[in-house]
């Protein structure tokens, strides 16, 4: 579905990433942890066709990622909003953009709002809404164009703790209902484990994939309670501190 192949990019002669490969098939989710600042979302640009690699390639269902397509959403840190346009119209927009028709892309943009859990606000402006609504938003538009791949860059980073859970958990299901794969940068290992099928753990800069964990427990909304978690969390912990 999605193929990565010996990325790499480079910004004022320092390079930020360095082979970076991996795949991820329909319906599979991987989150992506490393040393703060390594290239994470560098990558993420990359796979979004948001930049171009210096090497290597990025491919979705074998042809190669040139340029931004509505076959990839991508869920910023700052939740990308415009400030001046109405949730519903936020939500609606690249369904606008797809040529969709206003009562269908309005009834779906509704629909997909009411999916996470807004409801009545269509008419209101993101300045009026919490941090974590706003993201909620931001997901719901993500979502309402029915993408083939989703990218999140530290889409909870934000939050406060509670807001956060809620949300991961909202992802989850959004995930477990539509199974559209995504790839997730986190610096929270928790996280990684509550929301990634597999996590690949980078290196510092230049950045590189130094170890993939697999995640059996994935998809279990009580992960956190478990040993399993635990023993993971541990791993994962002890081989990130080591790429600092």
């Amino acid at each position: 579905m999605l193929t990565a192949e010996n990325l790499g990019k480079s910004y004022d002669g320092k390079t930020v990433i360095q082979d970076v490969s991996f795949t991820l098939e329909q319906g599979e989710t991987l989150a992506v942890v490393g040393p703060s600042g390594c290239g994470k979302t560098t990558l993420l640009y990359l796979l979004s066709g948001l930049a171009a690699p210096d090497s290597g390639r990025a491919l979705l269902d074998g042809g190669p990622i040139s340029g931004p397509t509505s076959d990839i959403s991508i869920i910023l840190q700052d939740y990308g909003l415009l400030p001046w346009r109405t949730i519903i119209d936020n939500v609606a927009l690249g369904l606008k953009i797809q040529g969709v028709g206003r009562r269908e892309r309005l009834e779906r943009a509704r629909a997909q709002l009411a999916d996470v859990g807004i409801t009545g606000r269509d008419n209101e402006y993101p300045a009026n809404l919490s941090g974590g609504e706003q993201q909620r938003v931001a997901i719901a538009r993500a979502f309402v164009t029915r993408p083939r791949l989703t990218l999140l860059d530290e889409p909870f980073s934000s939050l406060d703790a509670l807001t956060r859970e809620r949300l991961q958990l909202a992802l989850l299901t959004a995930w477990q209902a539509r199974q559209v794969p995504y790839v997730l940068v986190t610096h929270s290992l928790e996280e990684a484990v509550m929301l990634g099928q597999r996590i690949m753990v980078m290196s510092a800069r230049p950045a590189r994939p130094v170890a993939v964990f697999d995640n059996p427990g994935f998809g279990d909304a009580r992960i956190r309670d478990t040993e399993a978690c635990f023993a993971l969390l541990k791993e994962l912990r002890h081989t990130v501190e080591a790429q600092w």
